[in-house]
């Protein structure tokens, strides 16, 4: 038996040098070690040693086996580095090839108008004032002169979460809050930036959410020409500096005077056109002078003090400067339309 244990070793140990892939080493591993195998067929005829024999050859049996799983565990894994140098013999890189750039990203176009709009008012001496997006009813409505039943609230309908919270309709609840804060004190000048939201139906002009910027000065002796020579500074800023403005009388319960602001059409400069429908001019936001209720309701004397405000939507002011049809194509992010306002 020992004989034939030796045999079997030596014979396991030359097949196993001459394996040439991961296959054949399997079939030998179960040939010799597997339930079936020839050292396990060994191992049951032991049972006809003596007792003197059998120590001495259980110790000989587990040494063969060892050196065979040993051979086998070394045999493997010169196949598994063969095969991978083989691999990487195969899929060789060129390391002297000039790397692929990755393309940047660039800011999305709603957010370089933002940048835009605060660094020309930053410069008129403005500063930026920000409030929450889940706003109280007292301050989004009623500091702003529309108490509860005032018709024009349905204008601005909401998001409700509560009958006295609400998502903001505009950024003038953050004027209220910073005159408030002021505690009659002068001057305020400040645009407030921001998301706002109104139950609406979405289509190429119009979003339940969108952002909004809105302007606010208060102080001693502040008269609508003020408020005219802003814009058309911003106008020609943002626009370009032969740009025109026209206010039209209009009505917001915040603002008496109120006016709505146009621009002259950039297509065709006033001739009339598509863009324009033939009247020369784009209206562009909304403004007046505060009204003399808000300006006491925020703790300041009406007859010491007046100031004006406006408001713009960013999206309609992108949609003029970019030529964008489509209000949806800014919250869509689709790469195909952001890679367009790449500078890089």
């Amino acid at each position: 038996m020992q004989t034939r244990l030796q045999e079997m070793k030596q014979s396991a140990l030359a097949q196993i040098s001459q394996v040439a892939d991961a296959a054949q080493l399997q079939e030998l591993r179960v040939k010799y070690l597997g339930k079936k195998g020839e050292l396990t067929e060994l191992l049951r005829g032991m049972g006809g040693l003596s007792p003197e024999e059998r120590p001495v050859m259980g110790q000989l049996v587990n040494e063969v086996r060892s050196a065979l799983e040993e051979a086998f565990a070394g045999k493997q894994a010169a196949l598994e580095e063969a095969q991978l140098a083989a691999k990487l013999a195969s899929q060789s890189v060129d390391v002297t090839l000039p790397g692929r750039p990755i393309p940047a990203g660039t800011m999305h176009p709603l957010s370089r108008i933002i940048e835009e709009i605060e660094d020309i008012f930053i410069g008129l001496g403005f500063d930026i004032a920000e409030g929450p997006e889940v706003e109280l009813d007292h301050f989004n409505f009623e500091m702003l002169n529309l108490p509860k039943d005032h018709p024009a609230r349905d204008m601005q309908d909401s998001f409700y979460v509560t009958e006295e919270i609400l998502m903001r309709t505009h950024t003038s609840p953050v004027q209220a809050r910073t005159m408030l804060k002021k505690e009659g004190k002068t001057p305020v000048k400040i645009i407030c930036p921001g998301t706002v939201y109104r139950r609406d139906d979405d289509d190429a002009t119009h979003s339940h959410q969108f952002t909004q910027i809105e302007g606010l000065v208060v102080d001693k002796g502040i008269r609508m020409s003020d408020l005219k020579g802003t814009l058309l500074t911003f106008a020609r800023q943002m626009f370009g500096p032969s740009q025109q403005v026209r206010l039209r009388p209009s009505f917001f319960p915040f603002t008496e005077p109120s006016a709505e602001v146009d621009l002259q059409c950039f297509k065709c400069g006033g001739a009339g056109c598509r863009v324009c429908k033939q009247t020369g001019w784009i209206e562009i936001l909304g403004s007046g002078m505060v009204h003399p209720r808000v300006l006491e309701m925020a703790g300041y004397d009406p007859k010491e003090v007046s100031g004006f405000a406006f408001g713009m939507g960013v999206e309609r002011i992108a949609m003029l400067k970019y030529g964008v049809e489509d209000i949806r194509h800014f919250y869509t992010n689709d790469v195909r339309f952001l890679s367009q306002f790449n500078r890089s």
